[in-house]
């Protein structure tokens, strides 16, 4: 990747002589140079400082949701960089602009939508914040219901919004309670209700078909957390290297998607999109800028948009690199998101034959979580015996393997192993999230090395 990257960076910054040429000859002002030694010198400084980093790019980082943008990405957003347009008016970024239009289409396209509202954003949180926003206002004295396997930015974000939000239980697989959620709908007000596929934990897909009948039956809202899981319905097919079809399917029939670019997208931080089924919710951003939104009388991104500044650059690297990698399902980003899928399921196989570590659920994308299973079933020696894992695969300085630890509730635990004593109401096990294409060829060095770990 660095070679190739290094050839193309130079195609990039004379490109940029080019865009610059077409213009009067102009000077850089004396107090914007900087001496090009003391300059060498400074950015050697800062790679020595960034040495200081975990080896996200390798496939034995096998840990947290990391890993280096597509080659792709960084020559799209360092080629538009250079301009730094922004995509809040076309007057800032009438080239990125309408890129991220087609962008945004593109997206709703592959979830099923007719017709939709939507664009990039700089984060899924900053995403998420904007759709329950719009749910706020259109139930504003209405609670706001999600899993208890949600991401905690739906607490936040609801707390930032002065709504009322309420906790669904999950079931024994980490998944959205619909009996629990039917439950509360007759004794509280429930506005809008989240379904996340794909936890940020456990890599759960919450029911989405059973929560949109729910949903007409007690007139709440659907929102669709995707921000982790939402390009694996490129590959919701249930096939052997796929994921649930009905989940995925479901997402055409929700109010609002939030999906994050900067996760499978292959995009780097931060990126996030929001999706809305209603182009109508337009009205709720109504809004006047006296300085903007003159040269165009096309749609200006700020006007259907919460933040104002917003990278164009972003929109460069996504749009480079759908066309070197376009969402189909068995080419471009489709064949990556199987690779990953098949990496979690050969590991998945190798833990459940092994009589050292066992595996808390069943992967539904590419998260792996398990514990060592090779001393006393309690949940306070299980925990133990992660936090010894953890250490001892992350210091080896010969073979290092980078997992993450997790806390889950006990319960979760002993609803599949009845035998596990529950002595501590929260136990830690391992997580390993299986994003990069690459483990598919390193699960075998991955696992052998939690084996002979946990046998020494």
């Amino acid at each position: 990747m660095l070679d190739q990257l290094a050839d193309l960076l130079t195609d990039i910054v004379e490109g940029q002589r080019e865009f610059q040429a077409r213009w009067l000859p102009y000077h850089q002002d004396a107090s914007l140079t900087v001496d090009s030694a003391a300059l060498r010198e400074g950015a050697a400084a800062l790679q020595e400082r960034l040495q200081d980093n975990y080896p996200f790019f390798h496939p034995m980082y096998a840990g947290q949701m990391l890993k280096p943008p597509h080659q792709a990405a960084v020559l799209g957003y360092l080629a538009a960089m250079l301009i730094n347009p922004n995509n809040h008016a076309l007057d800032g970024g009438p080239a990125t602009g309408q890129i991220e239009k087609e962008l945004t289409a593109e997206l709703a396209r592959m979830y099923g939508y007719a017709e939709h509202l939507g664009h990039l954003t700089s984060s899924g949180t900053i995403a998420n914040l904007e759709a329950l926003w719009v749910a706020r206002r259109e139930h504003p004295e209405r609670a706001v219901a999600f899993s208890e396997q949600a991401h905690y930015t739906h607490s936040r974000m609801c707390e930032v919004l002065g709504l009322r939000a309420v906790e669904v239980p999950s079931d024994s697989q980490g998944r959205m309670d619909t009996e629990a959620l039917h439950q509360l709908c007759l004794s509280e007000d429930i506005g809008t209700v989240v379904a996340t596929l794909g936890t940020t934990a456990l890599g759960a897909l919450d029911p989405l078909p059973r929560i949109l009948e729910l949903g007409a039956r007690h007139g709440f809202r659907v929102h669709v957390d995707a921000a982790y899981g939402g390009f694996f319905r490129l590959v919701a097919d249930d096939s052997t290297d796929g994921v649930d079809a009905a989940a995925f399917a479901a997402m055409a029939q929700a109010d609002s998607i939030v999906v994050d670019p900067h996760k499978h997208g292959l995009q780097p931080y931060g990126c996030g999109c929001v999706l809305f089924r209603d182009p109508a919710v337009g009205r709720h951003y109504v809004h006047d800028s006296p300085y903007t939104y003159f040269t165009s009388d096309e749609l200006h991104l700020g006007e259907i948009s919460l933040e104002c500044s917003r990278a164009g650059a972003s929109a460069a690297a996504l749009w480079l690199t759908l066309r070197m990698l376009p969402l189909h399902t068995d080419t471009g980003l489709g064949a990556v998101l199987r690779r990953c899928r098949r990496a979690a399921l050969d590991w998945s196989e190798r833990i459940r034959t092994s009589d050292r570590v066992a595996l808390v659920l069943e992967p539904s994308l590419d998260i792996v979580v398990f514990f060592p299973d090779n001393g006393p079933r309690s949940a306070s020696a299980i925990s133990a015996r992660s936090d010894a894992l953890f250490e001892e695969t992350m210091s080896d300085e010969e073979n290092p393997l980078y997992l993450s630890k997790l806390r889950v509730k006990t319960a979760l635990l002993t609803a599949r192993y009845p035998d596990i004593e529950a002595d501590a109401e929260w136990t830690t096990v391992l997580r390993s999230v299986l994003m990069k294409p690459e483990h598919a060829d390193w699960v075998e060095r991955i696992h052998a090395t939690v084996e002979e770990r946990l046998g020494a």
